[in-house]
This record gives structure tokens, C-alpha cells and sequence, in this order.
């Protein structure tokens, strides 16, 4: 499960859901964060024993009180403030934590709508339809010695990652994929699961009360 820090007036019913569903861990992030992220990683620790991982849009959302940090740097993109500036500003901090610290190469994929990340990033996505670039891009990433691969359509994406992309990156690299953005159902997780996905991450459906049992 996906938090947005800015998004947590009903923090409480989010939790409650997350229980139930039985879910793995919870991710606190997003891409324009004004919420003070630690506050908000308290409150969650103060309702569930999930581990909580930092999936940061941007060095001023790191919470020392997480359990594990996901360094993502944007590897689809080319703007070089997501590849390496943010983890230069962030570095020692990090270095100075206790947080376990997951290099991560974050892929953007074309989702159907343009997405906040998209903007706030200044990158364009992968075309949905070039599974070639998205493989190249992962195993790029692989080469570099990250140590997890995220295919992510966006939050609120029209469409989630394809299973012919899912598919073909697994296929490619050895490392962890993470799979998120516009996974509304349960027959969307599935889907991402066998096609390949060792995380599927939901947020927008179940903070908007859409997610699909």
C-alpha cells in the first residue's frame, strides 16, 4: 500500500483497510509532499506493525524513523536532478540513519494520462507500447548494480503497467520488480503477479474508496 503524506485525513481508515487486506508493507511517498513525512510515519507505526518504507518523490521527504528508504533514481528519464542530484543532497543524511537503504531504478511507463511524477519530473514515460526500451532500461539498471527495478504507470494512471512489459522485464533481469500506478481490482494485482511482479503496489484506488474486492 502507497500513502501520500498529504493525503491522510483519514489515515485511520486507510490503516483499518491495509489489515485487512492483509498487505506486505507500506510504502510513504508521493511526488509533491508538503506533510511532515516523519509525522506521518509515526502515526502509521502507531497503528500497524507493517514495515514502512520511504518512497520518496525528493530528498526533503526522508523520515529517519522508516524502516528502509527506496533510492530511486528515475533511469527512464534524463533529467539528472532524479538520477543522481536528489541522492547528492540526501546522501549524508542517509549515510547518518539507521534506515536500510535500497538502490532502486524507478521506470516510468506511459499510463494513459499525464501523471504527476511525469510532471514534477520533467521526464517523459516509456510509450506503452515499447516493450524493447522498457527491458533495455531495467537491465541498464540491473548492469548499474541497483538492486530493485519499480515499472510504474503513475499515480492515478488510466491504464497499469501492460503484462506483455511485466512479462518481458522479468524475463530480462534477476532483480525485484515493484509494479505500480492504476491498479483498481484485485484482478489488476493478480494480473501483475503473474505476469511477474514480486511487488504490486496500490494507492490511489483504496485512498479514493475504488479499489475493486
Amino acid at each position: 500500500m502507497l500513502i501520500d503524506p498529504d493525503k491522510t485525513a483519514s489515515l485511520e481508515r486507510t490503516i483499518e483497510i491495509v489489515s485487512r487486506s492483509k498487505a506486505d508493507m507500506i510504502f510513504v511517498g508521493g511526488s509533491l509532499v508538503s506533510a511532515n513525512t516523519a509525522d506521518v510515519v509515526a502515526r502509521i507505526k502507531q497503528q500497524t506493525k507493517l514495515p514502512v518504507v520511504l518512497f520518496p518523490g525528493n530528498a526533503s521527504q526522508l523520515a529517519p524513523n522508516a524502516d528502509a528508504l527506496l533510492l530511486l533514481s528515475l533511469i527512464s528519464g534524463r533529467n539528472a536532478e532524479f538520477l543522481i542530484g536528489q541522492h547528492v543532497n540526501a546522501a549524508l543524511q542517509i549515510a547518518k540513519s539507521q534506515l536500510e537503504v535500497i538502490p532502486t531504478g524507478y521506470i516510468l511507463i506511459d499510463g494513459g494520462v499525464a501523471t504527476s511524477v511525469q510532471y514534477m519530473s520533467a521526464t517523459q514515460p516509456i510509450p506503452a507500447d515499447k516493450t524493447d526500451i522498457a527491458v533495455a532500461t531495467a537491465l541498464a539498471g540491473e548492469l548499474l548494480g541497483l538492486k530493485m527495478v519499480y515499472l510504474e504507470a503513475g499515480s492515478g494512471a488510466k491504464n497499469p503497467v501492460s503484462t506483455e512489459i511485466v512479462g518481458a522485464v522479468r524475463s530480462a533481469i534477476h532483480i525485484p520488480i515493484i509494479v505500480g500506478g492504476g491498479l483498481r481490482s484485485i484482478a489488476d494485482v493478480e494480473r501483475a503477479w503473474s505476469a511477474g511482479a514480486d511487488i504490486v503496489v496500490v494507492g490511489t484506488a483504496i485512498e479514493k474508496g475504488e479499489f475493486q474486492m
